[in-house]
């Protein structure tokens, strides 16, 4: 019998797939140059093993943290900077450094400001901010009349009890906060790049389809897999169903001009078995999840290949014009 191929192939044929077929373009803020592709999909069946990529080391201890803050609807960085976790750091910085342009605040370098934001809780509570991000939309999605709707809770609810039901989705992607269609100094830090996701559950297994409009896939695709996988298997365990598949559906799907060296190396390492990830048994709350509630086993990865951040985001203030529907209303 022909062996199975490593599943984290699909991750390294994607790279190979963008360097050779990607259509160079330019990033909004640092016109750096961008090899991309658009609409690819892959799945990763997680009922054997968890998928945490191997043909570089992963910061899983980083995703645990992240997703953790996105599950307790938080929006402020202290919780990550506390926990030594800075994938966050870069976009309240900006936002701060363009106070210190306008001479508004105490000039300060990315090392000092995040000095600051973990001694400091008001300074944190003032600058270390994101906007309605991701935890927000999730758990506390603002509604017309006032009320903060927890989709995630309605939808474990949903997904307990109807488990035959196709419309379990739960969305970051809120208008009212992205760019232009935004009230001035309302905007996110950055929109959601992982948009949106749909439950569905066959067979007594419960799987995840994510659907990601924006895929820097060197850097953020290995983080993106494993925390929605970690996500899936979260759910899974509190709605008591086993685990099915996670889905990964991509939009524009990237790899920036100063990672073109780095993947260039990864594309020559061959993958190493998936770790397991074991998930404390008494968890049943999503309410009361916390770091401690995991663990990683057999993680035996390739050495880390560094890259720089891109610092995406943001538009230009000019664009900016009233975007209120100006056809008929009808009732």
């Amino acid at each position: 019998m022909r062996k199975a191929k490593h599943p984290e192939y699909q991750y390294l044929d994607l790279l190979k797939d963008i360097m050779k077929n990607g259509y160079e373009k330019h990033e909004f803020n640092s016109g750096i140059a961008i090899r991309s592709v658009f609409g690819r999909t892959m799945r990763f069946d997680l009922s054997k093993d968890r998928k945490l990529l191997t043909t570089k080391k992963v910061f899983f201890r980083g995703i645990i943290h992240e997703l953790v803050w996105f599950l307790r609807g938080e929006t402020n960085i202290k919780y990550l900077v506390d926990n030594d976790v800075h994938i966050w750091d870069d976009w309240p910085y900006k936002a701060y450094k363009k106070l210190m342009e306008e001479k508004k605040v105490k000039e300060m370098s990315q090392d000092e400001f995040i000095a600051k934001i973990k001694a400091d809780s008001g300074f944190a509570k003032k600058f270390g901010e994101l906007g309605p991000v991701y935890g927000r939309q999730w758990r506390r999605w603002t509604a017309s009349d006032g009320r903060e709707i927890d989709q995630l809770a309605w939808a474990i609810e949903k997904t307990k009890k109807y488990p035959d039901r196709k419309h379990v989705v739960v969305s970051a992607w809120n208008p009212e906060y992205v760019y232009e269609m935004a009230k001035p100094g309302n905007t996110m830090a950055i929109p959601p790049c992982h948009t949106l996701f749909n439950i569905n559950v066959t067979d007594g297994k419960l799987s995840l389809a994510l659907y990601q409009r924006s895929a820097d896939t060197f850097l953020g695709v290995p983080f993106n897999i494993a925390s929605y996988s970690l996500l899936t298997m979260i759910l899974a365990q509190i709605c008591g169903y086993k685990v099915g598949e996670f889905v990964h559906m991509l939009g524009d799907t990237h790899i920036y001009g100063n990672h073109y060296g780095q993947v260039k190396e990864q594309m020559k390492r061959k993958p190493r078995p998936f770790p397991k990830v074991k998930i404390n048994p008494k968890l049943t709350d999503i309410n009361k999840i916390k770091f401690e509630d995991f663990e990683i086993v057999g993680y035996n990865p390739h050495p880390p290949i560094k890259g720089e951040i891109t610092v995406v985001g943001g538009f230009n203030e000019k664009d900016r014009k009233d975007f209120t529907y100006k056809g008929k209303k009808t009732k």
